[in-house]
């Protein structure tokens, strides 16, 4: 057995117990020279000890005088020959007679303890560390908790610290040491418990409790156990808005937005922000594509804060998530993209068309063309945002972006291109002008020029979005993926040009077209993109079964695993949202979980399980 004696804190005690940190004119007193360290009998043991002969080493230093046994720089190494020769007694009486020399030092009695636990008495070790404890002083409590770590003893560097606290007369003393010691240890409520305990002393430290948080939190069982604990103190000390706070930061990381709602509108009440608090999480809700979160947070903003300075945005946002959940709910229903034409023209009476309600005129232009096929109501509607008096410059350049997109709609590549140029130019270096350029690099992969909209994404790569820079970085993988054999990228060709006519919603023609391919190029590299793509079409056109029949194409084969937990968990999405077999998509994210540890739909997918499993919603 090896444990390590020769922490800083031991040295000390052995000092102590020679009289060697006494008085300076006791120190100045004529002794022993001190040893050398390499041709001695000290460094011959040494050299015994580390090649593992013991009794070699053992015999030499049981032959040096006492005094020297237990100097400091001996003391360890003698106790260690002992432990691995099994000969406790010996260990025992020197780590006594060490004690008996300085009684005062903890750290000696902590030595003596390990000597003990080291023979298998536990009961003995027990009760001479809880000995070291009950004398223990405010000044030696991180010696002794660090001489407790030097032996791996977590158990026992906790107590300490916690008879520290109790000296100390201070709840929040040698918290941080504490906090350090749970994380080492995975010592997961511990650490929940402890970084609250910051919180309770000062709010303050509420930055620093959720980076901690946000380091140790792993498993859903941490999450439940984090959840418990602040519902638990929110109740108890309803006066503290911190607990709702972590709350709300909780469900977030979670992706639980309706129990962030809750908590958010809460926040709002007590600290009098008009809603702002529940319009940020509903717009989170709404970028992870949780439009019932969204939805019920705008209303609400809307109906309690209707004349307040969130009520006309709220009223905006709530018709723009509805028109996305229903573009996103398969087969599009038609009839309900018509009610929201008409919300938002209601809208637009109730508020006029002026440059705050810029962005429902862009709105209501887009689903004109996109949705209602109505392209020239909708190119009207953008030169009326692009004409506004002022309206924000940077709407008015988002505005000439999307009547790109129309003209491309309508196979007007040229006129997109200058649109798209022009809003390049004009912002140049900041977000808005990366997304004009990856829209010139996406036209370009269209026409089929991967060079020059490779060259494209080779700048878009390094913009400051991550968004646009992993939109470009994942077309500029797609484009250099195909073309590395195949240069001319004859396949890649006919793939961009399905693409185009997805984006021109014309599905009947890009599934004819993918169909195409898979017959032109059997095997080839864009196999599994084209199988996705195409369950993608599939879905949207109600073809539900086939979705998922293609999707099993790309699960059931190992050679398409990059696009595996894609496609698992949009056969997961199918079968939950489309064919309401809520066991099914139980099992298929499960799956997820288990098979993809590390994919980007973790998270999704552990909320999804925890609904379809019926899991309490916090109120």
């Amino acid at each position: 057995m090896s444990l390590p004696f020769a922490s800083p804190h031991f040295r000390r005690a052995a000092l102590l117990a020679l009289g060697l940190l006494a008085a300076a004119p006791l120190l100045a007193q004529p002794g022993p020279p001190p040893v050398p360290a390499d041709g001695t009998p000290l460094g011959l043991a040494r050299e015994y000890a580390r090649r593992g002969e013991w009794l070699k080493a053992e015999a030499l230093l049981s032959d040096l005088p006492g005094e020297v046994q237990l100097a400091p720089n001996v003391l360890p190494d003698y106790l260690k020959v002992l432990f691995e020769l099994k000969k406790f007694r010996e260990a025992e009486k020197l780590a006594k007679k060490a004690v008996r020399k300085s009684p005062a030092e903890p750290t000696l009695g902590v030595a003596l303890g390990s000597v003990y636990a080291a023979q298998g008495d536990t009961a003995a070790a027990s009760k001479q560390y809880s000995l070291v404890l009950s004398r223990l002083t405010a000044g030696q409590v991180v010696p002794v908790a660090t001489e407790f770590q030097q032996r791996e003893l977590p158990r026992w560097v906790q107590r300490t610290y916690l008879r520290g606290r109790e000296l100390a007369r201070n709840d929040a003393e040698y918290s941080p040491q504490l906090v350090q010691l749970y994380t080492r240890t995975g010592n997961t409520a511990g650490l929940l418990s402890e970084t609250l305990r910051l919180v309770d002393q000062d709010e303050q430290q509420l930055p620093f409790v959720r980076n901690m948080l946000q380091n140790s939190l792993r498993t859903d069982q941490d999450f439940d156990t984090l959840e418990k604990l602040l519902l638990s103190r929110a109740q108890q000390q309803a006066e503290r808005a911190a607990y709702p706070e972590l709350l709300l930061w909780l469900y977030q990381q979670r992706r639980d937005f309706t129990g962030a709602l809750v908590q958010a509108r809460a926040l709002d009440r007590r600290q009098r922000t008009e809603g702002s608090r529940v319009m940020d999480v509903a717009a989170i809700a709404q970028r992870n594509k949780d439009y019932e979160a969204a939805i019920e947070g705008y209303q609400y903003v809307a109906r309690e804060y209707r004349s307040g300075q969130f009520g006309q945005l709220a009223r905006q946002r709530l018709i723009q998530a509805r028109e996305e959940q229903v573009r996103n709910t398969f087969p599009v229903d038609k009839a309900q993209l018509q009610a929201l034409v008409g919300e938002y023209q209601q809208l637009l009476t109730d508020y006029g068309r002026t440059a705050q309600t810029a962005e429902t005129l862009r709105n209501l232009a887009l689903l004109y063309a996109f949705q209602l096929d109505d392209k020239q109501q909708g190119m009207q509607l953008l030169q009326q945002v692009i004409d506004l008096p002022r309206a924000d410059a940077a709407l008015v350049d988002e505005a000439k972006l999307a009547l790109g997109d129309i003209y491309l709609l309508r196979a007007e590549p040229w006129e997109a291109t200058l649109l798209y140029s022009q809003v390049e130019r004009s912002r140049k270096d900041s977000p808005l002008g990366y997304d004009a350029k990856l829209r010139n690099a996406r036209l370009s992969y269209f026409a089929g020029d991967f060079r020059l909209a490779q060259s494209h994404l080779d700048i878009l790569k390094l913009a400051t979005s991550r968004e646009i820079a992993n939109d470009a970085m994942q077309l500029s993988l797609l484009i250099g993926d195909n073309t590395a054999m195949d240069t001319a990228g004859v396949a890649l060709r006919d793939y961009a040009a399905a693409e185009l006519l997805v984006f021109q919603n014309k599905l009947p023609e890009a599934l004819k077209a993918l169909d195409a391919l898979l017959t032109k190029y059997p095997g080839h590299a864009l196999t599994d993109e084209t199988w996705y793509l195409k369950a993608q079409l599939l879905r949207r056109t109600g073809d539900y079964a086939g979705a998922v029949a293609t999707l099993q194409r790309i699960t059931e084969n190992p050679k398409y695993d990059i696009l595996s937990d894609d496609a698992l968990y949009l056969t997961a999405q199918i079968e939950e949202e489309n064919r309401q077999d809520r066991a099914r998509a139980q099992e298929l994210y499960t799956q997820l979980l288990t098979r993809y540890p590390g994919s980007i739909y973790v998270a999704d997918a552990r909320k999804h399980v925890r609904q379809l499993r019926g899991d309490a919603v916090p109120q």
